[in-house]
């Protein structure tokens, strides 16, 4: 059980005077990895799971409603302990990851939890040799057990593909040592070093240059990016073939039909409203993407743009740091102003030690919302550096919190959204910041800047994420003819990138090879679809909000205090919308080339 938090990929790293910038106080968890309390969760975890395999392994088809309930309790606080200590042992290493004793007392946790879990494997086995007369007449006896019935069908949905108990421990066993390839993945990304005009800098200052106001350092950073990936293209090229391999291998085991149906069981999303999603953006791709990059390209004086422009600063960008008190205060006013009970739920983050805001040596790099355990509190991770892309950090992580703290009231196995709604709170609470900034705009000029940026983060959301998509889907699709060479990835990524980005653009040579930096599609495979569903319902969403559909704010605290508890069909009902409907993906992607209407008429 391992917490891999998901950066937001436009937090920045820095260091401002920006006032009193808060941290985390992790004692809500534990006070110290030497506490007594953590000692003794860890005793207690190690008795609970061998007593649950001892009292249950083989006997979940004897036992009755009420039997089967104390059993899913006592799996619930099993989950509840580990998730606890991990938890706690995972946020102390994202604060200081260079250092070993955080490291080696993190690893030790995962490896003491992993042994101590692999008993409680026969759970979830067993439960699907369950007949489904007999759980829908455990059900019908038993209304706190049927509570659970949306954990019961996301476990049996795998049960078309489970292998043999014995196989199934193996995988479970293998599971502490089976991520070597993403270790040597992140090992390698964070040992690169890049020189860029004369210093040296790691992959994230690099990157970070690419959004400089200067052109030739952007065309720099791009150019020594381009060389030192190739310099490792090999490994790279390793890493993915041997993932990608080792996917189809167990996927063939198991008996799934499809690379991406792992992803999407796991995500509680069909796979046709998932190609409805895709086919939706694709086909927008000229009237989003090309069309912006088209009036960006003008913008910035260019013939022809360069990979490099992409993410560049606006001539005319506000350079305005925003110190702390005034982004709480921006984020605070949009929420309070939604609903005065979001603003509720947000204010203890600010005060109570829930925020790790400042950039430090050795922090990990980017923002997060980790859940911790339905008992504690979420806590908030950035690096804040004032910039107004800070500010919306703050206002998506906030979001993430408040959904989180108001489904937590549903236990630790039904809180939890899958990918494909875990995203609804935070983009929504960016849109409603996004909204509070763009009507106190005072000048054209800056609401040209909020549109412009807003409208680039949603191409970086939705169409870039469908393009990373399709990449991944043809890299897993030639993966199965036989071993690929790093030209033969090179040749799959530029095969989407021209299509998404549009004529607007050119590509340099060397930048064949940008698939090499992507985490996601080591760590994850398939995840990025994720994101452009959350921001298309998002978008969706927000449409009906601002139509002033009735009693929206009480069906959306409803949506979100129901966590994992219902499927998005039923979460997206009471607003009319439905997710299995193209049209639903076209009123989402109308927003956003709504607001590529403005600037052009800003144009004009």
């Amino acid at each position: 059980m391992t917490i891999k938090p998901n950066f937001d990929a436009n937090a920045s790293a820095g260091g401002k005077d920006l006032g009193n910038l808060p941290e985390w106080d992790l004692s809500d968890l534990y006070t110290s990895q030497d506490a007594p309390e953590l000692k003794r969760d860890l005793d207690w975890l190690e008795t609970a799971c061998a007593s649950f395999a001892a009292d249950y392994e083989g006997k979940l088809a004897d036992l009755d409603a009420a039997g089967l309930l104390d059993c899913v309790l006592r799996n619930e606080r099993i989950n509840s302990v580990a998730g606890r200590i991990m938890s706690f042992a995972g946020l102390r290493y994202y604060q200081l990851t260079t250092d070993a004793e955080r490291a080696k007392f993190m690893s030790d946790m995962q490896e003491k939890i992993t042994n101590f879990t692999t008993p409680l494997v026969f759970f979830t086995l067993e439960l699907n040799r369950l007949e489904d007369g007999v759980l829908d007449t455990h059900f019908a006896a038993n209304a706190d057990l049927a509570r659970y019935k949306p954990v019961f069908d996301r476990i049996r949905a795998m049960k078309p593909y489970q292998l043999s108990d014995e196989l199934e421990k193996f995988l479970h066993d293998l599971g502490v040592v089976g991520d070597a390839w993403e270790k040597l993945f992140d090992e390698t990304i964070a040992g690169l070093e890049f020189d860029v005009n004369g210093e040296t800098l790691n992959i994230e200052g690099t990157l970070n240059l690419l959004t400089e106001q200067d052109r030739s350092t952007r065309e720099a950073a791009a150019r020594e990016l381009a060389d030192v990936f190739a310099d490792n293209i090999k490994t790279f090229a390793r890493v993915h073939n041997t993932q990608a391999k080792e996917k189809e291998v167990v996927d063939r085991w198991r008996g799934m039909p499809t690379p991406q149906t792992g992803r999407h069981l796991s995500n509680d999303v069909e796979p046709e409203v998932v190609e409805a999603l895709r086919e939706a953006v694709v086909k927008a791709y000229p009237k989003l993407s090309h069309r912006y990059y088209e009036l960006k390209r003008k913008w910035l004086g260019l013939d022809t743009m360069q990979v490099w422009d992409r993410n560049a600063p606006l001539p005319m960008e506000d350079t305005r740091i925003v110190d702390w008190s005034s982004a709480e205060k921006t984020v605070m006013d949009a929420y309070n102003a939604f609903d005065p009970r979001m603003g509720e739920i947000a204010a203890p983050f600010f005060s109570k030690g829930w925020i790790d805001a400042a950039v430090k040596p050795g922090k990990a790099p980017g923002a997060f919302a980790h859940p911790t355990v339905t008992e504690v509190h979420p806590y908030v991770m950035l690096n804040y550096l004032g910039k107004p892309r800070d500010v919306m950090t703050l206002a998506h992580e906030l979001g993430h919190g408040v959904h989180q703290v108001l489904a937590a009231g549903q236990g630790e196995m039904l809180s939890s959204t899958p990918l494909t709604l875990a995203e609804t709170a935070s983009v929504f609470g960016e849109m409603l910041t996004f909204r509070k900034m763009l009507d106190t705009a005072e000048t054209k000029e800056q609401r040209r800047i909020l549109l412009a940026g807003k409208v680039e983060d949603m191409i970086n959301t939705v169409v870039r994420q469908i393009a990373f998509y399709d990449f991944e889907c043809k890299l897993h699709d030639a993966r199965r003819a036989g071993e690929l060479t790093p030209d033969d990835i090179n040749a799959l990524w530029m095969s989407v990138q021209a299509e998404s980005l549009g004529p607007a653009f050119e590509f340099m040579d060397g930048y064949e090879t940008f698939w090499a930096y992507i985490p996601h599609f080591v760590h994850s495979p398939f995840y990025v679809y994720a994101y452009a569903f959350g921001d298309g319902l998002v978008n969706a969403l927000y449409s009906v909000y601002a139509e002033g559909d009735p009693g929206f704010e009480e069906k959306y605290f409803d949506m979100l205090k129901a966590g994992g508890s219902k499927h998005h069909k039923e979460l997206l009902a009471p607003f009319g919308l439905d997710a299995s409907d193209p049209a639903f993906w076209d009123k989402g992607l109308s927003m956003i080339s709504g607001m590529i209407d403005e600037l052009e008429a800003m144009e004009e």
